[in-house]
């Protein structure tokens, strides 16, 4: 295959994945504001389209035609750049996730961006920098409530890593592999008997990563460092226009790429939960339902992340601290030091 060949499919994967994510992102706002609505037992939005299903176009045109305000006393460089950094970490690290199964065309793999042997830690230490995006903003927005907000996010970002890192090292050690594609295909023998949440029994690990994975994205209950009744809107409490919408495409992408891990690391990624009890469908069907099941498990994820936002109150902050430094650290420490034992158990018989 020529480079020429090479750079245009790689060129191309990359424009398609970044229009479906940064759509998912516009309609995974307007199903959150659907579902909070039915929870809290109102409508949501209704008027924009049919069945409100144009509200996040309208929403867009209204960010970008707002003026950006820059305060006189904010330290510029760093405040125009924070947003760019969280937003590009934020889609950066969904190039290293597999869609679905591998197939090529002129060497390319057509479902993944790039595969990586170290995809998993690509993840972990893509969204660790995102935080910087964060932490700068609070600092040079020159503003008491968004200084706080970085704090506490920062805080909250080192507390909550370790037990996010942890609960996945239970999953490597079972694959003995950090590449996604690997520990996708590990899980794709039996069905969702040989997920790793069922089959490797790690669901205590699937759950610590969950806790954590809400705390990394600064989503309710965890959602300290924007707490609207103590920091009006914390770290982003000076921004406005496109450079506001930056960080909020940024925490929902974060979102999916928090999904699509879970996914992939716990039940299957494309796989099918039926494994190979039904015949081929022909090379086409046989090309998009594992894109189809990958798809749906991740918005069974999205789904949790608002269900939860829309029935649980907010966490005080040293409960926070308290609960990830108590309980969840240990418990993944826990859960290694057993899953250690049991695969050590398991080798002499294989």
């Amino acid at each position: 295959m020529s480079f020429w060949w090479f750079l245009l499919l790689s060129v191309i994967k990359i424009a398609v994945v970044l229009i479906i994510l940064l759509t998912a992102v516009a309609y995974t706002v307007l199903l959150e504001r659907k579902v909070v609505g039915r929870i809290q037992n109102r409508w949501g939005p209704s008027r924009v389209g049919p069945f409100g299903l144009l509200q996040p176009l309208a929403d867009g045109i209204k960010l970008f035609l707002k003026e950006d305000l820059i305060p006189t006393s904010v330290y510029k460089p760093l405040f125009i750049i924070s947003p760019i950094i969280a937003l590009a970490c934020a889609l950066i690290s969904i190039s290293v996730v597999p869609f679905g199964k591998e197939i090529t065309y002129k060497g390319v793999d057509l479902f993944n961006i790039a595969n990586v042997n170290i995809g998993l830690l690509v993840i972990l230490g893509v969204t660790s920098v995102g935080v910087y995006g964060i932490a700068l903003s609070g600092w040079s927005s020159n503003n008491k409530y968004s200084l706080l907000g970085a704090l506490r996010s920062s805080a909250q970002l080192i507390s909550y890593e370790l037990a996010l890192g942890l609960a996945l090292v239970g999953v490597v050690l079972r694959t003995g592999s950090l590449n996604l594609n690997k520990i996708v295909d590990l899980q794709a023998a039996h069905g969702l008997l040989s997920w790793n949440f069922f089959g490797g029994f790690q669901f205590v690990a699937f759950f610590i990563y969950l806790m954590a994975a809400y705390a990394e994205t600064n989503r309710a209950p965890f959602d300290l460092p924007e707490a609207e009744s103590e920091l009006t809107a914390g770290y982003h409490t000076e921004y406005s226009s496109m450079k506001f919408a930056m960080f909020f495409m940024a925490e929902y992408a974060n979102m999916i790429t928090v999904s699509c891990v879970a996914t992939l690391l716990f039940f299957g990624g494309w796989s099918s939960p039926f494994g190979s009890l039904f015949p081929s469908f022909g090379p086409v069907l046989d090309a998009l339902l594992p894109v189809l099941w990958f798809v749906l498990k991740v918005f069974l994820f999205l789904f949790l992340y608002i269900w939860v936002r829309g029935t649980l109150p907010r966490f005080r902050y040293d409960q926070l601290m308290s609960f990830g430094w108590k309980f969840l650290l240990p418990l993944a420490i826990a859960n290694i030091v057993v899953t250690s034992f049991w695969l050590g158990l398991r080798a002499p018989l294989q």
